[in-house]
């Protein structure tokens, strides 16, 4: 069982994330409540099934109550889902990918200087009362909706490395595409609160 919202049930068949409502008594009916909350979930879950191996390192330490799975999807069910029935979309800059007790990067930037590629560069340090080491492994996760693909790295870069240049697909040249980043400590067992680095053309 991956999880449940509500009277909703979400499980692996297959290897795919499928909703479906808890049993009723009578056979009733959904109700129009309900069919949005089902939309809503599958929306949220088969989006974010594309990635979902990192989505477990990412909330790995979120909540001792539920699994990372059911945390990613609780708190993005919540929180970032837009529009009204039947068209809800995804709010890209409220996504979470993790979220957790290590430092966020430190005054990230995101410049694209070159062809298919997103240069990133943060400071040096960890804010005190953080926790955070050099060998911080750094995540970026770009999502392109036009093509519905995503490009993930991670552990291509350290916090101590300070920069990292991010080779995209040469076909997602023009397409408008949203990036993430955070980092997961060396062991994996930890996780920053993702950071959406705005919505930017790729050269």
């Amino acid at each position: 069982m991956v999880g449940k919202v509500g009277n909703n049930v979400g499980r692996i068949v297959n290897g795919k994330n499928v909703l479906s409502m808890a049993p009723a008594s009578g056979n009733r009916t959904p109700s129009p409540a309900r069919l949005v909350i089902n939309q809503k979930f599958g929306l949220i879950t088969g989006w974010m099934a594309q990635i979902s191996q990192f989505i477990r390192i990412g909330f790995e330490d979120h909540s001792p109550e539920m699994s990372a799975w059911n945390a990613a999807i609780s708190y993005n069910f919540l929180n970032s889902i837009t529009g009204v029935a039947p068209n809800f979309t995804i709010d890209y800059p409220k996504v979470l990918f993790s979220q957790g007790k290590l430092a966020k990067g430190k005054s990230v930037e995101m410049a694209t200087t070159t062809d298919a590629q997103l240069d990133f560069s943060w400071a040096a340090g960890v804010p005190a009362l953080f926790m955070g080491a050099p060998t911080d492994k750094l995540v970026v996760i770009v999502y392109n909706p036009a093509k519905q693909e995503w490009a993930v790295s991670i552990g291509d870069a350290m916090r101590s490395t300070l920069s990292f240049d991010m080779v995209l697909p040469v076909d997602w040249s023009g397409d408008s595409v949203y990036p993430y980043v955070s980092f997961i400590s060396a062991d994996e067992k930890y996780a920053s609160t993702s950071q959406f680095q705005g919505m930017v053309v790729v050269q």
